[in-house]
């Protein structure tokens, strides 16, 4: 509770306060919410219990659990994971930001085909998609190089090319450039017009546009989504097994599942990874944010008082002046006459 001195109102007469009236103080009571209180005792209360009914229920079977924590074929796939991840972000960041260009290209045959990409890939599901190209090799036996209905130069085996690991990259990498392909056009849009009409004017094509003024500027509005969707491709590497691919984090712990029988405490090993990957990509995406989001928003040090003005020739801020309220009738007709000339 706080205390701050005030002076007395002024006496009926209408006069000012004088420099010895004196002070009262005003007793500032804080506010009570008790039922934050209650609710925030409540959550914690129900959060110990299930901490304790967790520690000592058998079914978690915490001793399988630390068993296998750092199993090398555990930690192996978690590698693994973290390799489907960036490789698929990268070549879908670098195709969402072809992708976007096209969309905001003049040339409608550029647009209609970024437009059909992303309708193809973000209308179906991903598991979908990568069942697809898991039978890669049963639609296209070979990979032919050469002039089209002519004899191939060179012929290839689509399994000899591409194995389960490639597969699974590209399936997850397409699908998420439809995404990144959005998030990045949205960016670019939030650019002021000006920018680009700036750019024109300085002679600049628009390719150059693009590159050195309107994609620098877009990055803090890219930059957060492209955080989340990071975290979420990490997890989305868990649908890989429809390739088939099965040496990803959440695979190879279901197969050791069914070789102990013990689901439960394979399940928390690997989310016990997944969170610690995502804590990482989280601070991450925050030291990224606040890098590009610098000069945004930023408060100056220094303000001028809104109760006091600066006045030319004045050594000290006098006060504002406040007109006299015209339905008052306050002031002598001179000024008055002053006032309407």
């Amino acid at each position: 509770m706080s205390h701050a001195p005030t002076r007395t109102s002024a006496s009926s007469s209408g006069n000012a306060p004088g420099p010895d009236d004196e002070l009262e103080t005003i007793k500032a009571i804080r506010t009570r919410h008790p039922w934050r209180v209650v609710v925030a005792v409540v959550l914690i209360a129900l959060l110990a219990l299930f901490v304790i009914d967790a520690a000592q229920r058998p079914t978690y079977d915490w001793a399988a659990f630390g068993k296998y924590i750092f199993d090398q074929r555990i930690s192996q796939a978690a590698l693994i994971t973290l390799e489907l991840t960036v490789y698929s972000m990268v070549i879908a960041i670098i195709l969402g930001l072809l992708l976007a260009v096209m969309r905001l290209s003049p040339n409608p045959v550029l647009k209609s085909i970024a437009w059909l990409y992303i309708w193809i890939f973000r209308g179906t599901p991903v598991y979908v998609q990568l069942v697809f190209w898991g039978l890669l090799s049963t639609i296209y036996r070979s990979i032919d190089l050469g002039i089209p209905f002519t004899t191939p130069w060179v012929s290839f085996t689509t399994t000899d090319v591409l194995n389960t690991f490639m597969l699974a990259i590209i399936g997850l990498a397409l699908n998420e450039a439809a995404y990144m392909a959005e998030i990045v056009r949205a960016g670019l849009l939030s650019v002021d017009k000006g920018q680009d009409e700036a750019a024109k004017a300085l002679g600049m094509s628009w390719w150059k546009t693009m590159r050195y003024v309107v994609i620098p500027q877009s990055m803090r509005v890219i930059i957060p989504p492209t955080g989340n969707e990071v975290i979420s491709m990490l997890k989305t590497t868990s649908l890989v097994t429809a390739v088939p691919f099965s040496f990803d984090l959440y695979t190879r712990s279901r197969d050791i599942s069914a070789e102990t029988f013990n689901p439960i405490p394979l399940l928390l090993v690997a989310s016990v990874w997944y969170l610690l990957f995502t804590s990482i990509l989280m601070v991450g995406q925050y030291f990224l944010e606040k890098r590009f989001s610098r000069g945004v928003g930023a408060m100056r040090s220094a303000k001028t008082p809104l109760s006091t003005v600066a006045v030319a020739g004045a050594s000290t801020p006098t006060s504002p002046v406040i007109p006299p309220d015209s339905g008052s009738g306050s002031g002598s007709d001179s000024d008055d006459g002053r006032s309407r000339k």
